[in-house]
């Protein structure tokens, strides 16, 4: 059993290496083209990577599929028309400025003067001195001594 092992290990490596390598393109002008294509469009699984760097089943199919398309002679506006129709232009690392994208643009620039402002008021507070800067009133300092005893009296008035 543990010959079976040591034997089957390597043929399993040997078939995700073989899995993981690009396709083999005739023209070398397709072969860029793929591979800047893949590097543009995001996997719809992983989210925070590309085809060429996700390993899900989804990106797999995708990668496929663009390239069935290069062979097939689309250029690269329409491969990219085909995906964003059917899954959105959040496949698009660089989505286009549309109505529903202004706020994917432009939100961090509007949240910006909210996030200085809010910087700025709590800096002043810390340097006037906030609420731990102020002495106790006479409530607040019998309740502590209560609490303490007797024996961690406060200031003596």
């Amino acid at each position: 059993m543990n010959k079976l092992c040591y034997l089957g290990l390597p043929a399993l490596l040997w078939a995700a290496s073989v899995a993981a390598l690009p396709p083999e393109f005739k023209d070398p002008r397709a072969e860029q083209r793929y591979l800047a294509l893949i590097e543009e469009i995001r996997c719809l699984v992983c989210q925070n990577q590309s085809l060429a760097d996700s390993n899900a089943g989804l990106a797999r199919d995708l990668r496929n599929e663009i390239q069935r398309m290069i062979e097939a002679g689309h250029n690269n506006a329409q491969i990219v028309e085909f995906l964003v129709a059917r899954y959105g232009d959040f496949v698009l690392y660089r989505p286009p400025l549309k109505g529903n994208t202004w706020l994917l643009w432009f939100g961090p620039f509007l949240l910006l003067p909210g996030a200085l402002a809010v910087a700025f008021v709590l800096i002043r507070k810390q340097a006037r001195g906030g609420a731990a800067d102020q002495p106790l009133n006479a409530a607040q300092q019998a309740r502590l001594n209560a609490l303490l005893g007797s024996e961690h009296a406060g200031p003596e008035d």
